[in-house]
């Protein structure tokens, strides 16, 4: 039993929380600031026309990077993956910083995702073995905290960074963060031992992963050609190609909503995809429909921020209240909570400021209520599948949904305009299938406890 006043700072795991929160900090920031700072990266380097792939490549190797580590930490333990991961990042950061040309840099960002990708996984892994269940849902909300909190800033110190210096030392001040991460947590890292789980064939997921990224790869390309035939017929092939490595690689019934586990997954990736890309899109409105300027909508969505913070924090401490037995009714309250957050911006001309942020600061709330809890759920279910693969079901859920249903935004948008429709009604069919995602994540929820 844990003391009533052990908490993530107290001495036993004060260095491994403090290292997670700046890991976690550090990729945050770097995926952020690099969306501020990639037009003048395209522009200096002269690959406009690469523009697109500074993105997809970072994500599409994040896919590899957080599926095969998976399985090897189950093996090795997390502290030799992790150390690597580390290393890879920090080299696509200096890479990056020192690129001559746009080759350079998507190399670099391949290296990032990679890294950044196995990283995520082994910090989910060792919240697994460090800490037990009483602390999990505290440190999940700090790392949901140390990821949320760049962006609030992130975007803004990297424009400052930008005009006054250069971009290139966005890369550069990244790298101490990461090095007294490395510092803190790596001895945490190396007591972590191998759970002894009797992983499917390495060779095997290495080779579904690839096919994965393959896939959503030709996916995404195909969804950037829509609506020419071309497109169409890319994004069907792409589609075919993931559907056989994600059955293979997710646990079974997944995509069904299957109960226990599959549904866990199912929720989160269908909230986080929906919650990430209402952002996107949601500032995309702001600027261009509304007038507002990129610092006001910034600050706007910031808000959303800020109220996960805060209930990331509380619900940390109704967990302690409750012994966790209420877990299963917090995601399901977070995910009601984000749809209604989403309903208060689906209908872009009644948005004003006031509007937008009433409707950000209740998705930020669903949001820090949700996203830790499901993690929390999610390794006391973890059972016989190993905490690395559990790690990386839930970091795949954080990364690969959300980029794919950005794409899928970005398709209706631009089909929506082919098809006579203006901005402002191709954006609110965009919101409309967030608000699709959302409901389907809500019926998910329901289905979180194990059968019996």
């Amino acid at each position: 039993m844990l003391s009533k006043h052990q908490s993530i700072f107290s001495p036993r795991y004060f260095a491994l929380s403090i290292g997670i929160i700046l890991s976690v900090m550090a990729v945050g920031f770097e995926g952020l600031a690099v969306t501020t700072i990639a037009p003048s990266i395209a522009a200096d380097l002269n690959g406009i026309d690469l523009f697109g792939w500074i993105f997809s490549t970072y994500l599409l190797a994040q896919i590899i990077g957080t599926l095969v580590v998976g399985r090897i930490i189950d093996r090795q333990g997390p502290a030799i993956p992790f150390t690597f991961a580390l290393l890879l990042f920090v080299v696509g950061l200096i890479v990056a910083a020192t690129a001559s040309d746009m080759y350079m840099m998507i190399g670099a960002r391949a290296m990032q995702g990679l890294g950044a990708g196995a990283m995520m996984t082994c910090v989910y892994t060792a919240i697994s073995l460090s800490y037990p269940d009483e602390l999990r849902a505290k440190i999940l909300g700090a790392f949901g905290t140390a990821y949320v909190l760049p962006s609030m800033l992130g975007p803004y110190v990297a424009g400052i960074i930008a005009e006054q210096w250069s971009w290139r030392f966005v890369f550069w001040g990244i790298l101490p963060i990461l090095i007294l991460s490395a510092l803190l947590s790596l001895p945490a890292f190396r007591k972590l031992r191998a759970q002894g789980v009797q992983a499917e064939n390495g060779a095997t997921a290495t080779w579904m992963a690839i096919l994965l990224t393959i896939g959503t790869g030709i996916f995404l390309v195909g969804l950037g050609m829509l609506p020419t035939i071309t497109g169409i017929i890319l994004s069907i092939v792409g589609l075919a190609l993931m559907g056989y490595p994600l059955r293979k690689l997710l646990p079974k019934g997944t995509l069904t909503l299957r109960r226990g586990m599959p549904a866990i997954l199912a929720t989160r990736g269908l909230f986080f995809a929906a919650y990430v890309s209402t952002q996107n899109f949601l500032v995309l409105a702001l600027i261009d429909v509304k007038k507002m300027t990129p610092d006001q909508a910034g600050l706007i969505v910031a808000s959303a921020a800020l109220s996960w913070c805060v209930f990331a924090y509380l619900q940390g401490r109704w967990d302690t209240a409750d012994q966790g037995l209420g877990r299963n009714k917090r995601i399901m309250l977070g995910v009601l909570l984000l749809t209604i957050g989403i309903v208060v911006v689906l209908w872009i001309p009644i948005v004003t400021t006031a509007v937008a942020v009433i409707g950000q600061i209740i998705a930020g709330i669903g949001m820090g209520l949700a996203h830790p809890t499901s993690g929390a759920v999610s390794f006391a279910q973890s059972g016989e599948d190993g905490a690395g693969k559990t790690s990386a079901n839930l970091q795949f859920a954080d990364s690969f949904t959300p980029g794919v249903v950005i794409g899928i935004g970005g398709a209706i948008l631009v089909v929506s305009q082919v098809a006579g429709l203006s901005m402002q009604s191709g954006l609110i069919v965009t919101m409309g299938f967030h608000l699709l995602l959302v409901i389907m994540s809500l019926f998910a929820s329901t289905r979180i406890k194990q059968a019996t």
